[in-house]
């Protein structure tokens, strides 16, 4: 019985912290050579996390990643860009939201990550626009907004 309670503990802890994970940190992973955001997209895809994904975030990734200013600046050629959001892809969870509320952020456009994650039962939101989610009308105390290096370090 002792060493089902452990086996069951150890395949806790080694389950990957689902999160979601904002745009804006997929993009500086695409143009930036190295820095958290590349290693923490790497990390997903090792499974080290288990992110989440949605249809509205989705389509948030694909139009941000064919914009010219985007293109122009990635080292990545549009090919790669396209494996490399179908692996991300392929290691994320679908999760339909089947409520509208809003949390009432500040930036509109950022609710349907909060949204995202309150469905996916995810712990922790990682963006580069912290200050973006300050403010909310709600209190989510299960959930925790952190910069992608944040999350690395910890």
């Amino acid at each position: 019985m002792k060493a089902t309670n452990a086996i069951i503990c150890a395949i806790i802890l080694s389950m990957a912290s689902r999160i979601v994970v904002d745009t804006s940190v997929f993009i500086s992973a695409l143009l930036g050579p190295w820095g958290p955001s590349r290693t923490l997209v790497r990390r997903c895809l090792l499974g080290d996390y288990q992110p989440l994904m949605g249809n509205v975030l989705f389509c948030e990734y694909e139009s941000v990643i064919s914009r010219e200013a985007i293109l122009s600046k990635c080292p990545l050629t549009s090919s790669e860009i396209a494996a490399l959001l179908d692996a991300f892809l392929s290691v994320s969870e679908w999760v339909n939201i089947y409520y509208a509320w809003r949390p009432n952020l500040r930036d509109e456009g950022n609710n349907h990550l909060i949204e995202l994650a309150i469905a996916g039962n995810a712990k922790i939101l990682v963006t580069n626009n912290i200050k973006d989610f300050q403010g909310t009308d709600l209190l989510l105390p299960n959930l925790t907004i952190l910069k992608p290096e944040q999350l690395i370090r910890s």
